[in-house]
């Protein structure tokens, strides 16, 4: 059973996927997306988004259509990213980036921007790059994504010297042994792990298929079939989303000039309020809430800065 298409409320203005799908136009783009193409009970053409081949085709037609990506692919396993949501994240944090470039989202390659967590997709540093022109250091823990991500750019002559990939050698860390003297960034990125264990994973994602009435999606011996895949590091750590994000901040305040302004997913609101109180605790200047919405869908993009906000000049001290 496939959900009805329903224009998507709440995405930003710039947001190319706020209307409903045009499967024709996507098909001309990307004709292996047609085999996945049927009328849904609601008698609209769609794809059945409990079939992890399906979101797949849908994600590589849309951005070879919207984005020019060629060649777009994940191996089996790895967490595939829904694209209006990613796109999103970009929009809203342009626009805090438009306050200290005159008002309006800065473009190109100038503006250099983190990626904690890229994973096989590259997803943030392919949208960015072709939205506003970005140069991204796109860094993962995982050697497999990286290779998955690598061979993603190698189809597409003209991303490799906008996007450099790194491994970040320890699980354990986020920017520490990542970053090189004297590397600073307009801004960081992050999409964090949302569950505290795989179980806790697993009952989520079984949660939200029975919210969508997918619960026959469930595979062999009642595990959940994901549909948007994901697995060890990009669905779980330990504490969760929470504990990741506590984590990050307390590492961004050992490398305050390092970032203008650092920022990451919330997907739990219930997790503001510690997030808000790090903050605080770890000496930041000033700290955002920027909410987001798809449909019935709330999430939100906290960022922080430990700089002085100057729009007409860069103060920003030396990297620490």
């Amino acid at each position: 059973m496939a959900t009805r298409q329903e224009e998507k409320q709440g995405l930003h203005p710039r947001n190319r996927h706020r209307g409903r799908y045009d499967f024709a136009e996507l098909v001309r783009s990307c004709p292996e997306l047609a085999a996945f193409v049927r009328i849904n009970p609601y008698h609209d053409e769609s794809i059945d988004f409990a079939d992890p081949e399906a979101v797949r085709a849908l994600n590589r037609a849309l951005l070879r259509h919207f984005y020019g990506i060629q060649g777009w692919d994940l191996p089996a396993g790895f967490l595939c990213p829904p694209i209006p949501g990613r796109a999103d994240y970009l929009h809203h944090i342009a626009d805090l980036l438009a306050e200290g470039h005159g008002g309006r989202p800065p473009r190109g390659r100038s503006i250099r921007v983190l990626d904690i967590g890229t994973g096989a997709s590259c997803i943030y540093p392919l949208i960015g790059h072709r939205e506003y022109g970005w140069s991204f250091l796109a860094s993962d823990i995982d050697p497999a994504a990286l290779a998955a991500a690598d061979r993603i750019l190698r189809s597409n002559p003209g991303l490799g010297p906008a996007i450099q990939l790194r491994l970040q050698p320890s699980p354990a860390s986020i920017f520490q042994g990542l970053l090189r003297e004297g590397e600073t960034f307009e801004l960081s990125i992050c999409n964090p792990p949302f569950h505290g264990s795989a179980s806790e994973a697993r009952e989520g994602t079984r949660r939200k298929l029975n919210n969508l009435g997918l619960g026959a999606a469930n595979g062999p011996g009642g595990a959940p079939r994901l549909n948007f895949g994901g697995q060890g590091a990009e669905l779980w750590c330990p504490g969760g989303e929470a504990g990741f994000v506590r984590r990050m901040i307390a590492e961004s305040a050992l490398i305050p000039g390092r970032c203008r302004w650092f920022s990451t997913l919330v997907s739990k609101a219930a997790n503001l309020p510690g997030i808000r109180t790090a903050l605080r605790e770890a000496g930041a200047l000033d700290q955002r809430t920027l909410a987001m919405a798809q449909g019935q869908k709330q999430s939100r993009i906290v960022a922080w800065t430990f700089l002085p906000q100057h729009p007409e000049a860069d103060r920003r001290p030396g990297p620490k």
